[in-house]
C-alpha cells in the first residue's frame, strides 16, 4: 500500500470502524480499478495529442509517454 492508500484508508477506517479483511479486499481493488482506469485515461490523452499535432517526432513521443503509462499498471 502506498501513503496515498493508506491515507485513504484510515479516513476510511476512521468513518466506519475497525474494518475486515474483506473490505480491506474491497478498498484495494476498487482503488486498483481506479488507478487504472486514470492511467488509461492519461494515456488516452496523450495518444489524442499524437493525432492533434502534425509535427512527426511529437507523434512518436506521445504514443510512447501512452505506453510508459499503460506499462506502469502492468508493473
Amino acid at each position: 500500500m502506498n501513503e496515498q492508500m493508506k491515507a485513504a484508508w484510515l479516513e476510511i477506517s476512521q468513518m466506519l470502524g475497525e474494518p475486515t479483511r474483506e473490505e480491506l479486499d474491497v478498498f484495494l481493488r476498487t482503488w486498483q480499478r481506479a488507478m487504472q482506469a486514470e492511467r488509461e485515461a492519461c494515456a488516452k490523452a496523450c495518444e489524442e495529442n499524437a493525432t492533434d499535432l502534425s509535427e512527426g517526432d511529437w507523434d512518436s513521443a506521445c504514443i510512447n509517454c501512452a505506453d510508459h503509462i499503460r506499462a506502469r499498471g502492468q508493473a
